[in-house]
C-alpha cells in the first residue's frame, strides 16, 4: 500500500526548494499490535496480531500513546484511558479488574498532556502536575510510601512546571523547568543522584539542573537529552550506556554521562530494556544489548558505543521507540522502520520473522503514522494514525514545475 503524499512548495530568496511530506487531514487514531494475553492491543481479544489494528473506541482525538510491559495508555481528547493488565492497579479505574478494551482512567479526563507507562505503573501529566498509579514496592510512584495505587495519586513536589515523564522497570524521571527528577527503585544507579538507595520521593539529579528536554527509561538505565547532547547513566551489562565498556557483568554508573559521539543535534531519544536509540540530524544511532538484532546493524553483536543505522535510508527520522528487544523509527514522510526480535509480531510485518536491519512499514493508502511507543518490557506497540490531505492538482503542478525549473539551472 502507497502513503498518499501531499506536496509543499518553499522558495527563500534566489533558492527555490521542493519540500515532499505528508500533512494531517484529521484526528488522530490509535493503532496497536504485537503481544495480546492480556489484551495489550485493546480491541476486545487476547488473540496477538501480526499487523496494526484499531483500539477500540479510540478512532479520533488521540495525541498520545505508551505502554507498559502488560498495560497500554492513550490520550483522547485531553482524558486519559488505560486497557489490559491490571493486577497491581496500573490502569487507574480505581479496580484490578483486567481490561480488554479501554476504560477512563480515575480523576484524569481532562488537561493531560503525557503519558509513561513503567513496568507495573503509570504517569501521567495533567496541567502540569505529575500523577502516579500501580506498583509501588521501590516508591516509583513518588507518594513518599510503598503502597500500590489504584487510582492516580498526586506528587507533591511535581505539582506544577512538569514537561515530560518517563518510566523505567521500577523507577520513574521527570523534568521540572528544564531539570530533571528520578525517584523509585535505583540498585543499579538509574536515579543518576550518586548512590545506588532507592527514593519513594523526587530527587534532583545534580548534574542535570538545567538545559534538560527530554528523557528516557530502560530497565534500569536511563537516558537525558541535554542542549542537544545525550547522557546516560544506571546499568550497563551490556553497553547501553554508549560509554565504550561492555564488560559482561553489572556495571553501573550513578552519575550521567555525556556520550561524545552524540553531544550536539541530537532531538530525540528512547531506551529499551538493555539498548538505547538517538536521532542526530534525522538519521538513528543504536547502541547496547543486541542478542535479537534489535540495534538494527545487521549483527547480534552489542555495541558499548553508538553506531549509525541504515545510513542510506534511516535520513528523516523524527522520533524512535524501543520495547525488550525491538526499535522503530517514525519517519517524516508518516512511514515506520521496524527491527528486532519479533516472535509475537510486534514488528508489524504479518509475520514473526526477526529482523536485524530496519525494515520499512508503510501506513493504509491515504493515511500517515504520527507517533509511534513501545513498552521498555513489553512485546506490543502502540501508534497513532492520521488521515492525509490529498493533494491539490495546481500544487502538484507547482511541485513540478519547481523541480523541472532546478533541473535546468543544473545543466546550463
Amino acid at each position: 500500500m502507497k502513503l498518499a503524499l501531499a506536496c509543499r512548495a518553499v522558495a527563500a530568496g534566489v533558492a527555490a526548494a521542493l519540500a515532499l511530506g505528508p500533512q494531517r487531514a484529521g484526528a488522530d487514531q490509535a493503532m496497536a499490535w504485537g503481544y495480546n494475553s492480556n489484551g495489550e492491543i485493546g480491541n476486545g481479544t487476547t488473540t496477538q496480531s501480526h499487523v496494526p489494528v484499531a483500539v477500540t473506541g479510540l478512532s479520533s482525538g488521540v495525541t498520545a500513546v505508551a505502554g507498559g510491559a502488560s498495560h497500554s495508555l492513550a490520550i483522547q481528547n485531553g482524558a486519559l484511558f488505560a486497557w489490559a493488565y491490571n493486577g497491581y492497579g496500573q490502569l487507574g479505574d480505581g479496580t484490578t479488574t483486567q481490561r480488554t478494551t479501554p476504560v477512563p482512567v480515575t480523576s484524569l479526563s481532562s488537561g493531560v498532556t503525557a503519558i509513561a507507562g513503567g513496568y507495573l505503573h503509570s504517569l501521567a501529566i495533567q496541567n502540569g502536575a505529575v500523577y502516579a498509579w500501580g506498583w509501588n514496592n521501590a516508591g516509583q510512584l513518588g507518594d513518599g510510601t510503598s503502597t500500590n495505587r489504584h487510582s492516580p495519586v498526586p506528587i507533591t513536589t511535581l505539582a506544577s512546571g512538569v514537561t515530560a515523564i518517563a518510566a523505567g522497570g521500577d523507577d520513574s524521571l521527570a523534568i521540572q523547568n528544564r531539570a530533571l527528577y528520578a525517584w523509585g527503585y535505583n540498585d543499579f544507579g538509574q536515579l543518576g543522584n550518586g548512590s545506588s538507595s532507592s527514593s519513594s520521593t523526587p530527587q534532583l539529579v545534580p548534574s542535570l539542573t538545567s538545559g534538560v528536554s527530554a528523557i528516557a527509561a530502560g530497565s534500569a538505565h536511563s537516558l537525558a537529552l541535554v542542549n542537544g547532547g545525550v547522557y546516560a547513566w544506571g546499568n550497563n551489562d551490556h553497553g547501553q550506556l554508549g560509554n565504550s565498556t561492555n564488560v559482561g557483568t553489572f556495571n553501573p554508573n550513578v552519575t550521567p554521562y555525556g556520550i561524545p559521539s552524540l553531544s550536539s543535534g541530537v532531538t530525540a531519544i528512547a531506551a529499551g530494556y538493555d539498548h538505547s536509540l538517538a536521532v542526530m540530524n534525522g538519521a538513528v544511532y543504536a547502541w547496547g544489548w543486541n542478542s535479537n538484532g534489535q540495534l538494527g546493524d545487521g549483527t547480534t553483536t552489542d555495541r558499548s558505543v553508538p553506531v549509525r543505522i541504515d545510513g542510506a535510508d534511516l535520513t528523516h527520522i523524527v522520533e524512535v521507540a524501543a520495547s525488550n528487544y525491538d526499535s522503530y523509527a517514525l519517519d517524516a514522510n508518516g512511514s515506520l522502520w521496524v527491527w528486532g526480535y519479533n516472535d509475537y509480531g510486534e514488528l508489524g510485518l504479518g509475520n514473526t520473522q526477526e529482523q536485524n536491519r530496519p525494515i520499512h512499514v508503510l501506513p493504509p493508502t491515504g493515511y500517515m503514522y504520527t507517533g509511534i511507543s513501545a513498552g521498555e518490557a513489553g512485546a506490543h506497540v502502540l501508534a497513532t494514525l492520521a488521515q492525509v490531505v490529498p493533494e491539490p492538482a495546481s500544487l502538484a503542478l507547482l511541485g513540478l514545475g519547481i523541480v523541472g525549473l532546478l533541473a535546468r539551472r543544473r545543466h546550463r
